[in-house]
């Protein structure tokens, strides 16, 4: 295989893949039908808009009819707990700020400090008002904790107790807890003579988180694509994800689950369970761009919690992550967080976290610029994967010499019935020569790992958002020099100047390739599929994802331009190749014979009894 053809291999299956990635993004899914807990979750979400002031009554359909009013529950406790006064008190650390609610003990407002919006505004994880935690209790009538006021215990910077009364000698307490230089807030329910309080006929309580996760950065498509729900079994060490790139996804378990988490492209919301959730539901839906109160997506949970171990004095372990989806941060609670981040496979995934994420983040104590920091990280993986390079030139050039020896097998052979018969001697004369007709494909395709490894890493990577590099303000979202105030479609709205270099420094590298090929040996159209449509459709795909993504393509290219003019000037002498070449080709040594080379032999000497047995006829 010449290098031209070597070359449009590897671009045409970045191309495809990249191409089928891309719409895969934007496929809007339909085979999810059933719409309930979200169409309940946004009544309640709504009831909860309306102010304190809300009725039992205008939540009804998203309990199904199980929530009585308090007046009707015949406890003096609970009605004094449904008509108290909402208070709200304040966690607070280096990283986090946090509001609780009295009503219902539930984060109110969640504050993440030392990051902002892509408008440069406080970022909220949880607003006010765009998420309801409810814990539904069978009591021999069920009880929404949502609607009823618990009372502060105890109130500290660091930890708040409320409860919520029963009885003279039953309550359940929420007991909050937040550790300095943390992302993870203890929550613990504390339940004191409740054995007689609740349902015995009941094993279990019904625990439901809906919460609108606000838009956060600039590409709307982009933030989309990495924003979901995560969730990891109790009983294994996968993180699975739901609702990525689908307007609306919804999934039913009957195996316990560790944790769920509420997942935006760079930050998440997440719920462990000690004991896990050995049921329920998990939701989401997006909404749509523009979206008038600034929402992404509403993502929900109505998970099973169980009871069957109660006593007069138990508990019930919880704990809350509302922090980035940094790596490192999440790794370091050793809950499998990490996974959340969406760097690939096995084969990917591991490149990722095991060279590619400590590599950066050991550049990142030495240099502040992200943009430096890109670049020798592309001369380093250059430098690792030069011997490939080496390789993959010069078989190419070995394959390029050759070409007035081809040229002597096609004039010995022009007739189409001796089509095998050239090929055979094709392959003699390679083998001869010792050319490997893959050597130049096989380098180029075990590259393609890195390359692949990288385009996972850049828009999920933390590190680069809000960092400015050159006329890039963000190098985690696309950069734009034009805003066309018009939508074209697979394009976009805006113009990346880094999209663009990368498309000229790939059309100069393929006019690079195909100028070093005869012209005989170009293949009707491939020309300008490698030299044009390909480059086009890197523009393309690439104009919408993240800068930093764009910059690395266009400096890998750069290199590889480089890197193949210095060998062809200063390290390969083509024409001491070619004779190299000629001598083997011409030795008399007998030539051992491939597997594949054996089948072509019989497969041309049974073509030739075939023609025998037919001129006889």
């Amino acid at each position: 295989m010449n290098d031209k053809r070597s070359s449009i291999i590897g671009f045409a299956l970045i191309g495809i893949i990249l191409l089928l990635f891309s719409w895969y993004n934007t496929k809007q899914a339909s085979k999810y039908q059933q719409e309930t807990l979200v169409r309940d979750t946004l009544t309640a979400v709504a009831a909860i808009e309306q102010g304190e002031e809300a009725s039992a009554a205008d939540s009804t359909d998203w309990r199904d009819g199980n929530l009585a009013d308090a007046n009707d529950y015949g406890d003096q406790y609970l009605n004094l707990a449904s008509q108290a006064e909402t208070a709200y008190y304040t966690l607070e650390n280096d990283k986090v700020a946090i509001r609780i609610s009295s009503k219902g003990a539930q984060p109110y407002e969640v504050l993440i400090k030392d990051y902002y919006t892509y408008d440069s505004c406080d970022l909220f994880l949880v607003r006010p008002n765009k998420s309801l935690f409810d814990l539904e209790l069978n009591t021999n009538q069920w009880v929404n904790t949502s609607e009823l006021h618990f009372r502060s215990v105890e109130s500290t910077d660091s930890t708040l107790t409320l409860r919520l009364q029963f009885g003279e000698n039953a309550w359940i307490d929420a007991v909050y807890s937040l550790a300095s230089d943390s992302y993870m807030l203890g929550y613990m329910l504390h339940f004191v003579g409740m054995d007689q309080i609740l349902d015995r006929r009941t094993n279990q309580m019904n625990l439901k988180w809906v919460l609108d996760v606000p838009r956060l950065e600039k590409g709307y498509q982009n933030e989309r694509n990495y924003s979901g729900v995560a969730y990891k079994y109790l009983a294994s060490n996968e993180v699975k994800t739901l609702g990525k790139r689908r307007d609306m996804a919804e999934e039913h378990f009957n195996s316990s689950i560790r944790w769920f988490g509420f997942q935006q492209q760079f930050f998440s919301a997440i719920l462990v369970a000690e004991n896990g959730f050995p049921a329920g539901q998990l939701v989401n839906r997006f909404h749509p761009d523009k979206d008038p109160e600034g929402t992404l997506m509403q993502s929900g949970a109505e998970m099973s919690v169980s009871l069957e171990n109660r006593s007069s004095d138990f508990i019930l372990p919880f704990s809350f992550y509302f922090g980035p989806n940094h790596f490192y941060t999440l790794k370091s609670y050793g809950e499998g967080f990490e996974k959340i981040i969406p760097l690939g496979g096995k084969v990917i995934g591991t490149i990722s976290r095991f060279v590619i994420i400590p590599t950066f983040n050991w550049l990142s104590r030495f240099i502040s610029s992200y943009g430096l920091i890109i670049l020798i990280l592309t001369i380093m993986i250059k430098l690792v994967i030069s011997p490939l390079t080496w390789k993959s030139y010069m078989s190419s050039a070995k394959m390029r010499v050759l070409k007035p020896e081809i040229d002597k097998i096609n004039e010995k052979y022009p007739r189409q019935e001796d089509a095998m018969k050239k090929q055979q001697a094709t392959m003699d004369l390679y083998k001869r020569a010792g050319v490997n007709m893959w050597g130049g494909c096989l380098p180029i395709l075990l590259q393609f790992p890195i390359l692949w490894a990288m385009f996972r890493f850049f828009p999920a990577s933390i590190e680069l958002r809000q960092q400015g590099f050159l006329w890039c303000n963000d190098l985690s979202a696309y950069d734009s020099i034009l805003d066309l105030g018009f939508k074209i479609p697979l394009y976009g709205d805006h113009v990346s100047l880094f999209a663009l270099l990368m498309g000229v420094s790939m059309w100069g590298y393929s006019k690079m390739t195909m100028s070093q090929q005869p012209s005989t040996q170009t293949m009707p159209g491939m020309e300008f599929m490698q030299v044009w449509l390909m480059p086009i459709m890197m523009v393309f795909i690439c104009n919408n994802l993240s800068a930093g993504l764009s910059y690395y393509y266009l400096l890998s290219n750069l290199i590889t331009i480089g890197q193949n003019w210095a060998i062809r000037k200063w390290f390969v002498d083509e024409d001491k190749i070619y004779e190299n070449l000629k001598k083997k080709a011409n030795s008399k040594e007998p030539v051992k014979k491939s597997k594949f080379q054996q089948r072509l032999d019989a497969a041309y000497k049974a073509q030739q009894e075939q023609m025998r047995q037919q001129n006889k006829k």
